[in-house]
């Protein structure tokens, strides 16, 4: 019995070694999408303010998206708001989102108020974006963020990896991206006006990620 056991793990062992060499090299499952450089310039009642932006090489490198949209949209009644999706093509080989509790301190923001708010799209679930007050001297905003991808919608980055590796296996992908929308507060911009606009364009915008950020 003892001799039976033994072999039995001797070959389990040997299939679940060949099971991952040929995960390996199937590589990761090809999606079709469009590049985000086509992202509509109006959405619901925002369009599209000036030039998309791009970065210079020193932030691309260290960002490492696969395809990146970087875009100023301006409200009906004047209010601008900064919007920001990441895509990453791959996640297999240590290539990730940047977190804003990363990349901003880093820059010199201080990151207070933290909360989790509801995005409500028309049509789709409704999901939770992360809310952060963020200063650096007087410039003081409003910021929230969430993780895209493979037909979810995640504020927590935990999640989000744990899931990654989930999808990696069993669906050959770990493709995504970081939403990330920012409304500048002010005398005449109050945190829950800011707020309320940042969650519309979140809601509005919605609609539209799954062509760009496949489901």
């Amino acid at each position: 019995m003892k001799e039976m056991r033994y072999w039995g793990l001797i070959i389990v062992l040997v299939l679940s070694g060949v099971g991952i060499h040929a995960w390996e090299r199937s590589g990761e499952a090809r999606v079709e999408r469009l590049p985000l450089n086509q992202f509509p310039s109006e959405i619901g009642n925002w369009r599209q303010y000036g030039p998309d932006e791009r970065f210079d090489e020193a932030t691309e490198s260290v960002l490492r998206a696969s395809d990146y949209l970087s875009r100023l949209y301006v409200s009906n009644e004047g209010y601008l708001a900064s919007l920001y999706i990441g895509y990453y093509a791959t996640q297999r080989t240590g290539v990730t989102y940047h977190s804003p509790l990363n990349c901003l301190p880093g820059a010199g923001w201080a990151m207070t108020e933290p909360a989790r708010v509801v995005i409500r799209p028309e049509g789709a679930p409704p999901f939770e974006a992360n809310r952060y007050i963020i200063q650096k001297g007087r410039d003081k905003q409003l910021l929230i963020y969430w993780y895209q991808g493979r037909g979810r919608a995640l504020a927590s980055e935990y999640w989000g990896k744990i899931y990654t590796v989930l999808d990696s296996m069993s669906r050959r992908r770990s493709d995504g991206a970081m939403v990330r929308i920012i409304i500048p507060l002010g005398p005449t911009m109050s945190e829950e006006k800011a707020l309320a606009l940042a969650t519309d364009l979140a809601a509005k915008s919605y609609a539209y990620l799954p062509q760009f950020v496949p489901n």
